[in-house]
């Protein structure tokens, strides 16, 4: 686990405007741009071109490349790339990543719809893939580059902020320019975006201390002999195991069921708002207003609960909004595009859905030992994504099916209630973890 403590002071305003937290809030930007562009977005520019909503729900599952990364990241842990890695072990893998990143999302524009889905679907694989890749990085940077405790909070919500910023760009901000530009060119743009996080990464500095662990983890074991891969390999989950024992399991199974509301009900958003009569410019202009107000809310009240109330209560709260905040578009199945309420709704998701998200990036760093940093962190983010980024596949089927004896509309309404109503577990398992903490004390939490 990371053992650094926090010191006794606390973070000003100006610890924001260090260059190391600049430099995090770019690169959450970077991490956080290609995501909906693979994901919900692309849903919307599909149904935009007519495409059903099962081919939809089954096109999203190019995402399960999220879920997939901890395949991957002991060969981030261990390996530098050729030229690249001149920069350094983490920025030259940063810097790669971002060059892919933006380059598919190029090919996803140059080959368009008209291409096949076959086609633009491969180049969206490959978009989520380099994507994934740049999130295992920049996920260990950030833990890495914290000289204590508190900076990685610091880093933490830099990097949430970042992220939610480009989750807006391509949430909110797109759709506007999508209905001026069109799609192509809008996914374009945005992949010339990536530029930005190749800036930050160039300016970046390389982690120190976690050079140190890795050169003599390499001078001891290279990765090809067969001590080395062992420990790259497996190493960093016998840690895990061996930290945490059997709430090891407990935890994981909690972490793979808190983010299933968000997951499930994702790639039906943007297609519910196509099929209700909102129109993009609206959706944007919400997204882009009252949602970004509340997202940041969100991130401030994540944090600041997870500070003063610990990472249970903060995971049990962040639960128990984005559950309500997902079963609350139903309301908009049966009242229709109605404006005010549409903003309520889009307020409590942003709300809720970014309280949730960092109550639970704050919780999984916490979790991590030095040394294994990107290889622990892509386990549990990929343990918090699998599930649900395999359920969201079918997303699209279940609403049709349903529409078939309810209607459309209404099908919409029945699916948005039964995925908030899914994120009851996870509350009740971190629930449970809070009480068992509680009951043994400090002192055996630690150990």
């Amino acid at each position: 686990m990371t053992t650094a403590t926090a010191p006794a002071h606390k973070h000003g305003f100006e610890d924001y405007l260090k260059p190391r937290t600049l430099v995090m809030l770019v690169l959450g930007f970077s991490s956080g741009l290609p995501f909906l562009l693979v994901g919900n977005t692309f849903g919307y520019w599909l149904r935009d071109e007519g495409t059903s909503l099962t081919a939809i729900g089954f096109l999203s599952w190019v995402g399960i490349a999220y879920s997939l990364k901890f395949l991957w990241a002991p060969v981030i842990d261990r390996t530098d790339l050729p030229v690249f890695g001149r920069l350094g072990h983490r920025r030259g893998w940063i810097l790669f990543s971002q060059i892919i990143v933006g380059l598919s999302l190029i090919a996803m524009a140059l080959a368009g719809t008209a291409g096949g889905l076959a086609l633009l679907g491969a180049f969206a694989l490959a978009t989520a893939f380099a994507s994934s890749t740049q999130d295992i990085v920049i996920d260990a940077w950030r833990i890495e580059a914290a000289e204590d405790g508190r900076e990685l909070g610091l880093l933490s919500s830099a990097y949430q902020f970042g992220y939610r910023v480009a989750l807006l760009a391509t949430d909110a901000l797109i759709l506007i320019v999508a209905a001026g530009i069109g799609w192509r060119l809008s996914y374009a743009v945005y992949g010339l975006l990536m530029a930005a996080g190749v800036a930050a990464t160039l300016f970046a500095a390389e982690p120190a201390r976690a050079k140190a662990v890795t050169d003599a983890k390499l001078r001891e074991a290279p990765l090809w002999s067969l001590r080395g891969f062992f420990d790259a390999v497996v190493g960093p989950f016998i840690a895990f195991f061996r930290a945490h024992g059997w709430l090891a399991f407990l935890m994981l199974g909690a972490i793979s069921l808190y983010r299933l509301p968000d997951f499930v009900m994702g790639p039906m958003a943007n297609p519910f708002y196509h099929d209700i009569g909102l129109s993009k410019e609206m959706v944007g202009a919400v997204r882009g207003s009252i949602g970004l107000v509340a997202s940041l809310a969100g991130i401030a009240a994540g944090g600041f609960c997870a500070l003063k109330l610990g990472y249970m209560r903060a995971l049990i709260i962040g639960g128990i909004a984005q559950a309500l905040s997902v079963a609350a578009f139903a309301s908009l199945a049966y009242a229709g595009p109605n404006f005010p309420l549409f903003a309520a709704v889009m307020a409590g998701d942003n709300f809720g859905t970014s309280f949730a998200g960092v109550a639970l990036v704050a919780y999984m760093s916490s979790l991590t030992s030095l040394g294994y940093t990107a290889t622990q962190y892509a386990l549990l983010s990929s343990t918090y994504a699998w599930l649900g980024k395999i359920l969201k596949g079918f997303s699209g089927a279940t609403v049709e099916a349903l529409g078939a004896t309810h209607g459309l509309v209404h099908a919409y309404g029945i699916f948005f209630v039964g995925a908030g109503l899914i994120g009851v577990p996870a509350i009740i398992l971190f629930a449970a973890l809070g009480l068992w903490q509680r009951r043994m004390g400090p002192a055996a939490v630690a150990a």
